[in-house]
């Protein structure tokens, strides 16, 4: 997919509104949210130096797979009253991961031994860091 491409693929994830949010705007709400939910090790990397499928990671951690169901469906909610539609979900909670994808952000929900296992802020080391909630 070209820039242009992805550029009009990623405007299609948020709905046009006279106040519109920017996707920094969103990764700050779905955070607050998490923190407001309970999650703990709440991570927002900016990934859009290192990225070219979006701009921000908001990487969070889980005590059950119901806390995980709650809060996906809590941050699916959140941000569509914002504006911003999810464009799918990845994994299930039985799993110990799940994904949604919003576009220009991105959020991954673990249980604690596979946010361990799968280290993305590691893998995503050149990506700055811009909140940390523990």
């Amino acid at each position: 997919m070209t820039a242009d491409e992805l550029q009009i693929y990623n405007r299609g994830m948020t709905e046009q509104t006279e106040t519109a949010l920017q996707p920094l705007d969103y990764a700050r709400h779905a955070a607050d949210v998490a923190s407001d939910k309970l999650a703990s090790d709440i991570v927002m990397l900016d990934i859009a130096d290192v990225s070219d499928f979006a701009d921000y990671f908001v990487i969070v951690t889980v005590e059950s797979t119901r806390q995980m169901r709650a809060l996906a469906e809590d941050l699916e909610h959140a941000l569509e009253d914002k504006g911003c539609r999810r464009h799918h979900r990845e994994g299930t909670p039985e799993s110990g991961w799940m994904l949604l994808d919003f576009g220009d952000l991105v959020i991954h929900i673990f249980g604690a031994d596979e946010r361990q296992f799968y280290d993305l802020e590691s893998a995503w080391a050149e990506a700055t860091e811009l909140v940390r909630i523990l």
